[in-house]
């Protein structure tokens, strides 16, 4: 059987670099400017996928919503434009859970016990 050779898109190493080593990446999504901490990526239908949890920035609808479990999001990694590892520090929250992460395969996912997530200001 033939393996499918799939282009990785730009800001696929600095989303790996940060899921393995627990770090904050700034990015350009859809014209916002957002703080993720990257927790899985992988492949959605042939198309590289990250799961992160969202510490700084705005939405689509606006600013963070207050509660910090609804700060998750799954986002198509060819979408993500000057992806850059960030001094801000790495979060989750409590409600963390790679089945929820919208991929048919996980590549890169963050690994042994989940750092504890500081708390929120």
């Amino acid at each position: 059987m033939t393996q499918q050779i799939v282009e990785r898109p730009p800001a696929w190493a600095t989303l790996a670099r940060a899921v393995r080593n627990h770090k904050a990446v700034r990015v350009i999504y859809h014209g916002r400017e957002r703080v993720l901490c990257p927790h899985a990526l992988g492949w959605r239908n042939g198309r590289a996928k990250v799961l992160s949890y969202q510490s700084g920035g705005n939405t689509s609808d606006g600013p963070l919503p207050p509660d910090r479990t609804q700060r998750w999001r799954s986002m198509f990694v060819d979408e993500i434009e000057d992806a850059v590892i960030a001094d801000d520090q790495w979060v989750t929250a409590s409600n963390y859970a790679a089945t929820f992460n919208g991929m048919d395969r996980v590549e890169v996912e963050v690994g042994g016990g989940l750092p504890q997530p500081p708390q929120a200001a």
